[in-house]
This record gives C-alpha cells, structure tokens and sequence, in this order.
C-alpha cells in the first residue's frame, strides 16, 4: 500500500492528517506529516523526512504532499522523490488526500494524475446557493 507523507509549513500538515481521522473514523495507517517550524534547518528537516518516509513505505511506493511551491518545505520535498516510487505533489489539499488514501493500491504515478485531477476538480468558487441546506418545514411553492 502507498504511504502518504506530508511535508509542509507548521502546523498543516499534522492539521490535515487529523482531519483525515475524523473523515474515516480513524487514523489511516502509512500515513505522516513532517511540519517544518520556521527557521529550522533543511538539512534536518530532510533527515527527518527520509525516517518518515522509510517508515510509512512498505515498498510500495509513496506519495509526499506538501503545499506551497517553491517554499522550503516544498524544497525539503522535491529532495525526497524518486522516479517511479516516490512522487512529491504540491498544493495539497484535503479533497487530494482523501483521494490519495481511498486510492493506495493504484499504481504510484497514476494515482499522483489522479490527484492532480481531483485537486483541480475540488477547486471552485461558491456561491450562496450552493451546499445550503433547506429550512426545515414545508417547501417553498
């Protein structure tokens, strides 16, 4: 199964990770986060997402998210890929994880096309309407 690590600006990634507990019930197995705290140093960080990751990877590959693009966290991340085992997707969202971890036996790069799919799809902009829950009592006529 494909460990999910990610690696991000303190406290989003611990923060995403919990969120998956109250989706599921639980915490999913095989699944990290290493927040980076400001001003530590990468080369830490990176050792630190090495362990992780030899940790959730049962040689299936993994998946590393992380969220800004070109921030040290992101920096940190891109050093932890692998080509065809480990891929690092940034932008990470809830909807992208959530995928990723109902999805853990694809393939690793179509399981990252697919997340990258999901993660443009769970985008949008909202208006009034939408995702309003109806006022009890009789329908409007």
């Amino acid at each position: 199964m494909i460990g999910i690590l990610v690696v991000s600006h303190e406290p989003f990634g611990s923060a995403l990770i919990r969120c998956t507990r109250h989706v599921f019930g639980r915490l999913p197995p095989q699944l990290a986060a290493l927040d980076v705290v400001p001003d530590e140093n990468p080369e830490m960080a990176l050792s630190a997402g090495r362990e992780l990751l030899a940790r959730i990877n049962d040689g299936s590959g993994a998946v590393v998210f992380t969220d800004a693009y070109g921030a040290t966290p992101s920096r940190i991340a891109a050093q932890l890929a692998v080509p065809d085992r480990v891929r690092v997707v940034a932008g990470a969202n809830l909807p992208m994880l959530l995928k990723a971890l109902q999805n853990r036996r694809m393939p690793v790069d179509e399981l990252v096309e697919a997340l990258l799919d999901s993660g443009h799809r769970s985008i949008r902009a909202l208006d009034a309407d939408d995702g309003a829950a109806s006022p009890p009592g009789p329908a409007s006529p």
